[in-house]
């Protein structure tokens, strides 16, 4: 959509877009505009309710790196029902190619009905689309390692196999975070070396970093590198 390409054209950051095109190694240089994320947040508070936004969001696949982004924001701010926000979540999915765009998405919505969204959430696990499968680690680590927290969640997540780097990584993201607010239930997985080597060593190494765990822990953890 013009307006919405106009709109991005006008934040652009032209030494951003090149900073940033390296951390994106899979995207066409030519797609991304070079939109830092604040600038972009702010975007899509400003035109949630705007008319045409509905539009924006029909009109899949986007030209533009910022506009998935966009979409994503938007996708957050827009949709406070459940029952019209999982339509839009599934259909947006399979146009993710990206972990940015991916992890932007994490609608506060998931919390009205946390055991409704964990139905999707085990189905998108199992998906063979990359993004849809990080999207529902990430979303995991994002709204169920507290109140929502279940076992069988761990398990789930260890049972992911995939050479995938951004699915890997991801799970490694998730259970350092998970070592961090379940320790005693998630230790288990690591002492077991339940995840391939390096998703193992990754998310020890990410846990280790994290103020949040007490030096004791840590000093554990070291012991349990793959070497």
């Amino acid at each position: 959509m013009d307006i919405i390409k106009e709109k991005l054209f006008e934040l652009q950051d032209f030494d951003y877009r090149k900073f940033h095109a390296k951390l994106m190694p899979n995207i066409d240089r030519e797609t991304i505009i070079g939109v830092r994320t604040p600038a972009l947040r702010k975007l899509a508070k400003e035109i949630v309710n705007e008319d045409y936004i509905s539009e924006f969001l029909s009109e899949l696949p986007h030209q533009y790196y910022e506009e998935n982004n966009l979409h994503s924001a938007l996708i957050n701010l827009k949709y406070k029902k459940l029952e019209e926000l999982l339509p839009q979540v599934e259909r947006f999915l399979p146009y993710i190619n990206n972990w940015a765009t991916c992890d932007m998405m994490s609608p506060k919505a998931f919390k009205k009905d946390p055991e409704l969204v964990y139905q999707y959430v085990k189905k998108w696990l199992k998906s063979k689309e990359t993004y849809t499968v990080r999207f529902g680690i990430v979303t995991l680590l994002g709204f169920y390692l507290d109140e929502g927290f279940q076992e069988e969640m761990l398990k789930l997540v260890a049972g992911i196999k995939s050479e995938e780097y951004y699915i890997n990584m991801a799970i490694a993201w998730y259970f350092s975070i998970a070592l961090v607010k379940q320790y005693e239930v998630t230790l288990p997985y690591i002492e077991k070396q339940t995840l391939d080597v390096w998703t193992h060593n990754k998310a020890i190494q990410k846990a280790i970093e994290s103020r949040r765990i007490s030096v004791e822990r840590k000093n554990y953890l070291r012991n349990l590198k793959v070497k």
